[in-house]
């Protein structure tokens, strides 16, 4: 996707694999346009004016290439090769939980949210961390993100809260999990 331009995908036409190398460009662009656009008001200005696809697509370049056997990265493409979105997942990262596993981050560009593309990514974390032997998943968000909603409505329950700090501002965070993965799959493959 290029940089102020969009690719609309029909949920018939997108696709999930996993991420390689060469989507980091892709991977990148999503990102800034998401945060820009997301956390406008949420996180400082400053940080947000900061963001640099260059850079992002090296962070992205160094992450794709030490991915690792323990961790899941996915994205979500047109049926003409544009990247419309991203997650991750793997291990939860904090102990203590009551969860095992973790949906570390989802990102889908700005037009194409709202279509089952979310849904989607989630669903296949959630399927990657069983066929790896996680039985729970726990999601982080900012509160003040409406993304919230998107949890809540898929089943994720509220867990926790914390404050992180972004730009040298200190911001709630919360967190969404769902504890049996194979109930919350087989609950919305049979409503797909």
């Amino acid at each position: 996707m290029l940089s102020g331009q969009g690719t609309r995908c029909r949920k018939d036409s997108m696709r999930i694999r996993h991420a390689r190398v060469e989507d980091a460009e892709a991977i990148s662009r999503v990102h800034v346009d998401s945060w820009k656009t997301t956390y406008r008001g949420m996180v400082p200005d400053h940080v947000l004016d900061g963001l640099n696809y260059e850079r992002n697509t090296l962070r992205w370049r160094e992450m794709l290439s030490n991915i690792g056997e323990m961790k899941c990265f996915l994205v979500a493409e047109t049926s003409d090769g544009q990247v419309v979105g991203f997650a991750t997942g793997g291990p939860n990262r904090e102990l203590d939980t009551g969860y095992n596993g973790e949906l570390y981050a989802i990102y889908i560009s700005n037009e194409n949210q709202n279509r089952g593309v979310g849904k989607r990514l989630v669903l296949n974390i959630a399927l990657w961390l069983i066929h790896h032997r996680y039985t729970s998943m726990l999601v982080w968000v900012l509160e003040k993100n409406p993304a919230k909603y998107f949890y809540e409505a898929l089943g994720g329950c509220y867990v926790s809260r914390k404050k992180i700090e972004i730009g040298s501002a200190l911001i709630d965070e919360i967190s969404f999990g769902w504890p049996n993965l194979a109930e919350f799959v087989n609950a919305h493959v049979r409503k797909a």
